[in-house]
C-alpha cells in the first residue's frame, strides 16, 4: 500500500502533484501581481495619480473660507485612497478685487508639509516652481487639474509661460481648470480670464454655496459637527489651526464677513472644485464628506 501511495503523486501526464501545486502558486502570484498593475493604473474621479498634477490655488482675499477650504482639502489628501496624487497648492492667487489678504501661511505648512508656494509674498517664484511642475506633466504624457478656489489671474500668467514655451505636446486639451463661482469670475482680469479659456479646457460646475444644485454644499451653518472634527487624530490639528485662523480674520479690518464661520459653522465651498476633478461631487454636504474622508482613528 505506501506504494499505491508514492504513485497517486504523479499524475497521468507524467507531471508530479507537487510540481503542479508550484505551477498554481505561481499563476496565483502573477494574477495577484497584475490585479496591483491594473489598480495603480485606476484613475480616482478624472484624476490620473500615475501622470497627472493635482494644482488647488486658493486667492485667501478677503473670504476666510479658503482657510478651512485648505483643510478640507488636506483631509482628502491624507485619506488612503488619494495616496499617490501629485499636487502643490498655491495661495495668493487673487485678481482684481479689493480687500485685505487673509494670511494662511502657517495652515498651508501644516496642511500641505512644503508642496506649496505663496504667490502673496513671491509670485515670481511660485510661477516659476508651477511652470516647471506643469512642463514636467505635460512632456510626461499627464494632464494638469487646476482647483479654482479663487480667481484666474495667476493660471494665465503660467499658462502663458507654457504655451511660450512651445512644447511638442498638445497642451490645451490637457489642461483643466475648475471654477465653481461667479464671483470668481467677475474678479478675475477679463483678458486673463478669456485667455484661460482659450488655451484650457475650462469646467465651470455648479456654486458650492448653494444646495442641490449638482455641486456638494460646503457650506454648514450650525456647529454640530466641529467636535467631531477637532476630535480627530489625524486631521483635528489642522482643522483647529484653520478655525483659529479663520475666526481671528473673519471680518477684521473691512475684511469680507462669511456669515457661516461667524455663526460657528464652517465653510470650504471652494473645495467643490476638488470633488468634481476626484468623482466626489455626488457628497450632499460637509457631513457627507466627514463621512468620506475624515480618519476615524
Amino acid at each position: 500500500m505506501p506504494g499505491l501511495r508514492r504513485m497517486n503523486l504523479v499524475q497521468r501526464d507524467g507531471t508530479s502533484f507537487f510540481s503542479r501545486q508550484v505551477v498554481s502558486l505561481v499563476v496565483v502570484s502573477l494574477m495577484l501581481l497584475l490585479s496591483n498593475v491594473v489598480w495603480a493604473g485606476e484613475k480616482i474621479g478624472k484624476f490620473s495619480p500615475e501622470r497627472d498634477l493635482y494644482l488647488p490655488q486658493f486667492d485667501c482675499k478677503t473670504d476666510v473660507d479658503d482657510v478651512h477650504s485648505a483643510a478640507a482639502v488636506a483631509t482628502m489628501l491624507r485619506s488612503p485612497r488619494m495616496s499617490g496624487v501629485n499636487y502643490h497648492a498655491v495661495t495668493g492667487t487673487y485678481g482684481i478685487q479689493e480687500g485685505l489678504y487673509v494670511p494662511p501661511n502657517e495652515i498651508f505648512e501644516l496642511a500641505f508639509a512644503g508642496h506649496w508656494s505663496d504667490a502673496h509674498k513671491d509670485r515670481e517664484q511660485a510661477l516659476q516652481t508651477v511652470v516647471q511642475m506643469v512642463r514636467e506633466t505635460l512632456l510626461s504624457g499627464g494632464s494638469v487639474w487646476v482647483a479654482e478656489a479663487g480667481q484666474s489671474d495667476f493660471t494665465a500668467d503660467w499658462l502663458k509661460r507654457i504655451e511660450a514655451l512651445r512644447l511638442d505636446s498638445p497642451k490645451g486639451a490637457r489642461v483643466h481648470v475648475v471654477q465653481h463661482s461667479d464671483w470668481n469670475e467677475s474678479v478675475t482680469s477679463p483678458d486673463k480670464l478669456e485667455y484661460v479659456r482659450q488655451h484650457a479646457e475650462y469646467h465651470k460646475i455648479p456654486d458650492g454655496n448653494s444646495p442641490d444644485n449638482g455641486s456638494p454644499d460646503f457650506h454648514e451653518e450650525s456647529d454640530l459637527l466641529w467636535r467631531r472634527v477637532l476630535d480627530s487624530e489625524r486631521d483635528g490639528e489642522t482643522w483647529r489651526l484653520a478655525k483659529d485662523i479663520a475666526d481671528e480674520f473673519n471680518g477684521a479690518e473691512g475684511r469680507y464677513e462669511n456669515s457661516a464661520i461667524a455663526g460657528g459653522g464652517m465653510d470650504f465651498s471652494d473645495v467643490a472644485e476638488s470633488s468634481w476633478i476626484f468623482g466626489f461631487d455626488g457628497l450632499k454636504d460637509a457631513e457627507a464628506f466627514f463621512d468620506e474622508f475624515l480618519s476615524a482613528d
